[in-house]
């Protein structure tokens, strides 16, 4: 009751607020420093009976507002720590941070210009620069940032569904043929997140299989598209992926683009992990053919390490977006206001409210230069080159595909000393298959890293480890390295 908008509540705002942000300047610094954990991990039952979470009718102090504060970040994983490589997102980046304090205070919606007209703006030219990173001809096309990469790779799926079938949009599934969706199957599981939430249904979407690497097989897609065509079905959508999310493989985007162009089927590119790399001059390569996508996903809350969350979807067609989507909604979108109406980008949205994602992006961008991330995204593929060039022939490592990565995703096996000498047989497999989970378990207990496993296919679970931390170094690698061997020796 003392802070604003209280009468003379000024003085108590601004002390409250300071003792905030001396919280947030601890938790910082305490990211970067290696001497304190990545995780003070609790079960959950320990963390609910340690303290009172409950909500009460009475208000609580100011002083135990800022304890619970405290408390909140005591227990949350530091994902800006150098030796935090669980996720596809890490890093704290100070520009962005300061950017994300700037939006909230700001408190506005992407709806329209009229309440939002310098993140309009921004969103409009951020866009449009990195539609020209893709290759379309002067940044041409539309966009919008949403809510992550799955939404992204969901607003792709609806698109490319209007496009073929603008009546869709009125008649819905009924009234149109059976349509059937392409991925690899190493693909990211929002694909048929996408298919089941449009009405299209996971059956509907053809999973096309891989090469040792992970790259979706060109002539398997063909043929697949045949198959489906031969049962009567519509293919509407190849969603290729750039950047797959266990071995960061990218598929071979020129020779599908030929087959989408060959079947007239919309090209879907999620990039939304290896986007990113088209930063890089040096990198760059391996996303040939990107321009001859219909669309593309990319998550700059990924690779570039903006404050999540950062997703855009970038489609090339303008118009296309507003045609599917809008509803002409008279109270938000007057078609008799007094500036351009078509800064009013509220109605090419699914949703209706929508969080101001570009300013962290717009403002990182400005403060380090195409170089900068470029810089930064050179540094992580370069440590994922060391961390592979490490291993591959180390004692008690085994790499899970031949050949170093394509981006910072490196795949491995740690074999105790008590699996090393054993033959390769169905106990050997399922000894192997327990190793990366104690190890996790371990290493989250100590809370000195964390590092990501899972299993694949017919392969039992092994360790993927991703670099996205610019603050990440060689010692740290040599330090995950050491970890593993420390926690696994035993096993």
């Amino acid at each position: 009751p003392d802070l604003l908008p209280a009468c003379d509540g000024e003085i108590t705002t601004m002390s409250f607020l300071q003792d905030v942000v001396d919280i947030l300047l601890q938790y910082v610094a305490k990211s970067f420093d290696r001497s304190t954990k990545v995780i003070d991990f609790h079960y959950p039952n320990e963390l609910l009976q340690e303290y009172n979470w409950e909500l009460a009718d009475q208000p609580q102090t100011l002083e135990e507002i800022l304890l619970n504060c405290r408390t909140t970040l005591k227990y949350a994983i530091k994902t800006g720590h150098p030796r935090y490589f669980n996720q596809l997102s890490t890093g704290l980046d100070m520009v962005g941070l300061a950017a994300d304090w700037l939006t909230s205070a700001a408190n506005t919606n992407m709806f329209t210009y009229e309440i939002a007209p310098v993140f309009v703006l921004l969103e409009y030219v951020t866009l449009r620069k990195m539609r020209e990173m893709v290759g379309w001809p002067g940044g041409c096309g539309d966009g919008i940032f949403s809510p992550g990469g799955a939404i992204s790779n969901m607003y792709a799926m609806l698109i490319a569904r209007f496009k073929m079938f603008p009546e869709v949009k009125e008649k819905g599934m009924a009234a149109i043929p059976r349509l059937v969706a392409f991925t690899s199957e190493h693909s990211h599981f929002s694909v048929k997140k996408g298919a089941a939430a449009l009405g299209i249904g996971t059956d509907s979407v053809i999973l096309i299989r891989c090469d040792e690497r992970g790259k979706m097989i060109p002539s398997d897609l063909e043929r697949r598209i045949l198959e489906a065509k031969q049962k009567g079905f519509v293919p509407f959508l190849v969603s290729a992926t750039a950047g797959t999310t266990v071995y960061g493989a990218f598929d071979p985007l020129i020779a599908i683009a030929d087959i989408c162009k060959k079947y007239k089927i919309w090209m879907h590119v999620d990039g939304a992990w290896g986007g990113g790399l088209l930063m890089s001059r040096k990198h760059k390569w391996k996303l040939n053919g990107v321009e001859r996508a219909n669309s593309v996903t990319w998550n700059p809350h990924k690779m570039m390490g903006v404050p999540l969350q950062c997703s855009a979807l970038l489609v090339r067609e303008e118009g296309l977006m507003q045609s599917c989507n809008q509803m002409h909604a008279s109270y938000l979108f007057q078609q008799d206001k007094h500036y351009d109406l078509s800064y009013d980008t509220g109605d090419k949205a699914l949703q209706c409210g929508r969080h101001v994602d570009v300013f962290k992006l717009w403002l990182m961008w400005r403060a380090k230069g195409t170089t900068g991330f470029e810089a930064q995204i050179d540094k992580c593929l370069e440590l994922a080159e060391y961390l592979y060039n490490k291993i591959k022939n180390r004692e008690g490592y085994q790499m899970v595909f031949d050949g170093k990565p394509q981006h910072t995703n490196v795949c491995f096996w740690y074999i105790p000393p008590s699996l090393r000498s054993m033959e390769d047989n169905e106990e050997r497999m399922s000894r192997l298959m327990k190793v990366a989970p104690v190890i996790k378990a371990r290493m989250m207990e100590y809370g000195t890293t964390m590092v990501s496993y899972q299993p694949l296919g017919d392969k039992v679970n092994f360790f993927r480890m991703v670099i996205s931390n610019p603050a990440a170094t060689h010692q740290d690698i040599d330090f995950l390295i050491d970890e593993i061997e420390r926690l696994g020796q035993d096993l």
